[in-house]
């Protein structure tokens, strides 16, 4: 069964500072499994055939308008019909002052009734942003994560082929670490993938024969970085005498993590290669490559010409 990710409501009341109006310190434990979040308009015209209680529930001016447009007592029994379903919360945006049968009715119920001045389509968008990242689907894999020229490179390969010592080398290039031996990957979208270190490793490298260090400490608060997404998968190797390697780059090759395609290189690694270089050129020819120029075409192009032209 795979594992179910939470964040608690006190969690998302401090990061938005959301108004308490009827809240225990009880509520503020509770989890959100969620990432999707309601406004329940159709709900409070009278439309239950579908409720989702664990979804965070948010009324806006027009839910808000609609409500004043009913006469007491239907406006009493459609705000009763949202509440008594016992829902995780109730937001009130744009700064709402809730009706007075609201109150009774949360506190009756035990629903948490927040509030924030945010316009109702911002905080949406912030709030969704923040369930996509708190509750993604996760895995941890072994490598190096480093931010180069802005970034994210996921350095992958056995134990002692010298990926921790790359990122290093990085770091003193004016690079950042975001995560050495275990990295912690985020799917946060269909198309992008998050990475980070576990809280108990962050910031700290091990380095065959000297031990664990401090980035941050050795090399100062711009040397380090919480998260990054992954934008390139570099796979380094030892060198194999007689192997085929890449040399024009005509094509690009992908790693898959998590069902998302990621543009990979690999690098074979002996003594002499400058890696921290490569890794450099690697990262601004796969920009290029995004932005539409592709060295190796262009190369193929001018000996088709030529050859063309003989």
């Amino acid at each position: 069964m795979a594992e179910q990710y939470y964040i608690t409501l006190g969690e998302i009341i401090d990061k938005f500072n959301l108004k308490e109006l009827v809240a225990t310190p009880e509520d503020r434990k509770k989890k959100i499994y969620h990432k999707e979040v309601n406004r329940p308009g159709l709900f409070l015209a009278g439309f239950h055939e579908y409720f989702d209680p664990g979804r965070i529930q948010i009324l806006g001016r027009t839910e808000y308008e609609f409500l004043r447009e009913l006469t007491a007592e239907k406006r009493e029994q459609a705000i009763l019909s949202l509440i008594e379903k016992k829902p995780v919360c109730v937001v009130l945006c744009q700064g709402q002052e809730p009706v007075p049968c609201a109150v009774e009715f949360a506190q009756k119920y035990g629903v948490p009734l927040l509030s924030t001045d945010r316009d109702t389509s911002y905080f949406m968008a912030g709030i969704i942003s923040e369930l996509n990242v708190a509750l993604a689907e996760r895995m941890t894999r072994h490598g190096v994560l480093v931010e180069v020229y802005g970034e994210g490179v996921l350095l992958l390969g056995d134990s002692g082929v010298g990926k921790s010592e790359t990122a290093i080398d990085l770091v003193k290039r004016g690079h950042r670490l975001i995560a050495d031996d275990a990295v912690e990957i985020k799917r946060v979208s269909d198309r992008t993938l998050i990475g980070s270190a576990p809280e108990m490793i962050r910031h700290y490298v091990e380095l065959r024969g000297i031990g664990v260090v401090d980035v941050c400490r050795l090399f100062g608060m711009g040397a380090v970085k919480d998260t990054e997404k992954i934008e390139l998968v570099i796979n380094l190797e030892p060198w194999e005498q007689g192997k085929s390697y890449e040399r024009l780059g005509m094509d690009t090759e992908y790693t898959e993590l998590m069902g998302i395609r990621i543009p990979s290189v690999t690098i074979p690694v002996r003594p002499g290669r400058n890696l921290a270089l490569i890794i450099e050129i690697a990262t601004m020819n796969m920009r290029q490559k995004l932005m539409g120029f592709n060295t190796a075409e262009e190369l193929n192009e001018r000996l088709m010409k030529q050859l063309g032209g003989e």
